[in-house]
């Protein structure tokens, strides 16, 4: 007698994929797809270039002959351009003097973007989308055109400003050594104001009508309402906007540039970004301005560091 064994066969349902299980895969790298070419740019735009900027930064290029014909020998340089960097007294002052730039500017500029959004943002406002589009119109123009644009109020002989105070007796110079810094400090305030206004407007219209209704049931005043109610609310916004003002500071490229033109007072190094450029297109000494813009990068880091431990400090 013979017996037969067969073996069980497995279900139809264990060998189809469960699309619970597929489901599960595509849900979890969708979101790696939708972020991919922000990624790709990410990396392409700014961490590749930042990373090379860094390593450029501790390298030395020796070049045998005029053009490197000869031969070019790269070799590990340590911190010697970054001694280089910081014993070029033009880079060291330019420093200081974005320093004085950004002590005096930005607290300016932040004053009156905080007025500006409160008014605009008052209940007795009038047109204030209209208000709103003509004091942030400035920043639409690129700092070129600006600085352009200003400097026929600043340039003798063109600017209607220094003839109308010719005529009482008052001389203007714009451009001096003791004046251009200012200048310059005139042209960011007017660019970037209503910028960084816009950006507290979008903190205040936050901020709940009950709010409003209950300080005004309360009798409180407009002033009492901006000072108790709105400042304390929109200090978020104020502090952004303060670091990315500092952070600029030291990136002021354009504007003393195109003033350079016209204003002897301005040299090649006027800047910490102009110092370095200088020393990469006009010396061809990239590696030494490679040191030039980490430092750069170090100061900002450490004075937007410095404000937000202040302020989170003062805030406790």
């Amino acid at each position: 007698m013979t017996t037969t064994t067969r073996r069980a066969e497995k279900p139809a349902a264990l060998l189809v994929p469960s699309p619970g299980r597929h489901r599960r895969n595509s849900k979890a790298w969708a979101p790696w797809a939708l972020l991919a070419p922000f990624l790709l740019l990410f990396i392409l735009t700014f961490a590749i270039p930042i990373l090379t900027a860094v390593a450029q930064s501790f390298t030395k290029v020796t070049r045998q002959g005029v053009f490197g014909e000869q031969g070019v020998t790269t070799e590990f340089a340590g911190f010697a351009n970054y001694a280089q960097a910081l014993s070029n007294q033009n880079f060291i002052a330019s420093i200081g003097r974005m320093l004085l730039f950004g002590i005096v500017q930005v607290p300016v500029m932040m004053v009156l973007c905080i007025i500006l959004a409160l008014l605009l943002e008052g209940a007795s406002a009038r047109w204030p989308a209209f208000f709103r589009a003509s004091y942030f119109m400035p920043y639409g123009i690129p700092g070129v055109i600006a600085t352009i644009l200003w400097s026929f109020l600043y340039v003798p002989g063109l600017s209607p400003l220094i003839d109308i105070a010719a005529q009482f007796g008052i001389e203007l110079d714009f451009l001096g050594p003791n004046t251009v810094l200012w200048s310059i400090a005139n042209i960011v305030t007017w660019s970037y104001t209503g910028y960084n206004m816009l950006i507290i407007v979008a903190q205040l219209k936050t901020i709940p009508n009950e709010v409003y209704e209950a300080a005004k049931v309360d009798g409180a005043s407009s002033w009492r309402v901006a000072r108790s109610i709105q400042l304390p609310l929109i200090r978020p916004a104020v502090i952004l906007t303060t670091v990315f003002s500092i952070i600029g500071t030291l990136q002021l490229f354009a504007e003393p540039q195109v003033l350079q033109s016209v204003s002897p007072a301005i040299n090649s190094e006027y800047t910490p970004n102009l110092s370095a450029y200088t020393t990469a297109f006009a010396y061809n000494d990239y590696n030494v301005a490679a040191a030039q813009a980490v430092l750069i990068a170090l100061v900002a880091f450490i004075l937007s560091f410095a404000f937000l431990r202040l302020t989170n400090r003062r805030s406790k």
